[in-house]
């Protein structure tokens, strides 16, 4: 039973005898003494797709969704469905657009390291690896002298995703990009 100053985006718990998934959390911390940081979690429901917004305090438990999860390969898109491939058993998961919308810049056919997310033999969602390696395609060129630690300067990565990199950084060049913040950690 996590508490919900232990919520991460992607968690999947029992909100009113429903499962839901957590997509956005808000942390509130109130300047009174005393006070408890309220934390503000916006979820969709796994099977209705309908929002829910609560807020706990961060010592409230919250009761966890008996899910299983699978290593899973990224095969294709059909239509508004992504197929997916368990890496060990060989069977299919189909999946709605809507229900992967956030994880979908980070997707690329045959991409293995995934993680889905199965409850009553359906696949709800997926978990993308905290880091993946990308090929800078746009960028003004980069500046002789330009210390590791200097300014940044906009980016488009092989995936479309737009991040800041050091001004160093030339087109043409692999980095590891932070999957949750979207942020750049180093050259790959």
């Amino acid at each position: 039973m996590p508490k919900a100053c232990d919520l991460k985006k992607g968690n999947v718990v029992e909100v009113n005898n429903e499962p839901y998934m957590v997509k956005h959390i808000d942390v509130k911390s109130p300047s009174a003494r005393g006070a408890a940081t309220l934390y503000k979690v916006r979820f969709n429901n796994v099977r209705t797709k309908q929002k829910l917004e609560e807020t706990y305090k961060g010592n409230d438990f919250l009761n966890e969704v008996d899910l299983l999860k699978r290593p899973v390969q990224y095969l294709y898109p059909d239509g508004n469905l992504h197929v997916f491939m368990d890496s060990e058993e060989y069977s299919q998961y189909m999946i709605s657009e809507d229900a992967i919308e956030d994880e979908m810049v980070w997707l690329s056919d045959g991409m293995e390291g995934l993680v889905a997310l199965i409850i009553d033999e359906s696949m709800v969602s997926i978990e993308i690896p905290n880091t993946l390696v990308f090929e800078v395609l746009e960028t003004a060129p980069g500046i002789k002298g330009a210390s590791a630690s200097a300014r940044t300067k906009p980016a488009t990565l092989s995936n479309g995703v737009e991040i800041q990199i050091p001004e160093y950084l030339e087109p043409g060049e692999m980095i590891k990009v932070n999957t949750e913040t979207k942020k750049y950690m180093s050259k790959a």
